[in-house]
């Protein structure tokens, strides 16, 4: 039996950055699709890139799924295309922001053969546009929740 062919786009948008932040994502399975986003009440642009990849990867429910992750985010993307997150995780994320995030993504990413795609933002990718849309509006909504490894680790500097 094949194994499953999983496509996820992802994308993550902040107000202020930091400011008012909000993730999206579209996992598509066959003719299957879910759409899924959250809103956060102080948080950053990359910690939303990074947390829709995330949830993703934490919503499949079978695991050694071929996926393949488009995203906006040449940090996230870059990141592990190009090996520096096993650097910083070796390194115990030293001076490198998000560790709490790169820590929950490193759990979940060896479950499945991963792939990620960056695609141009706001160049009229359909599904790109579609996660903006989703992020935007959860960011903008009265449904904020506390992004807690932001805030505890940022929260000297208030």
């Amino acid at each position: 039996m094949a194994n499953k062919q999983i496509t996820i786009y992802t994308d993550g948008a902040a107000q202020g950055n930091p400011g008012n932040g909000g993730y999206g994502l579209v996992l598509i399975s066959g003719r299957h699709r879910k759409e899924l986003s959250q809103g956060y009440r102080f948080t950053t642009n990359n910690r939303m890139e990074l947390l829709s990849v995330i949830v993703a990867l934490e919503a499949l429910k079978k695991q050694g799924c071929d996926v393949t992750v488009y995203s906006d985010s040449k940090y996230v993307v870059d990141a592990v295309e190009k090996g520096w997150v096993f650097g910083w995780q070796k390194k115990g994320f030293k001076k490198k922001k998000n560790p709490d995030l790169w820590v929950r993504f490193l759990k979940v990413y060896p479950k499945h053969r991963v792939k990620f795609v960056w695609v141009k933002g706001h160049a009229g990718n359909p599904l790109n546009e579609r996660c903006d849309e989703l992020a935007v509006a959860a960011a903008e909504s009265n449904n904020l929740l506390v992004d807690e490894g932001y805030e505890k680790a940022e929260g000297s500097l208030f």
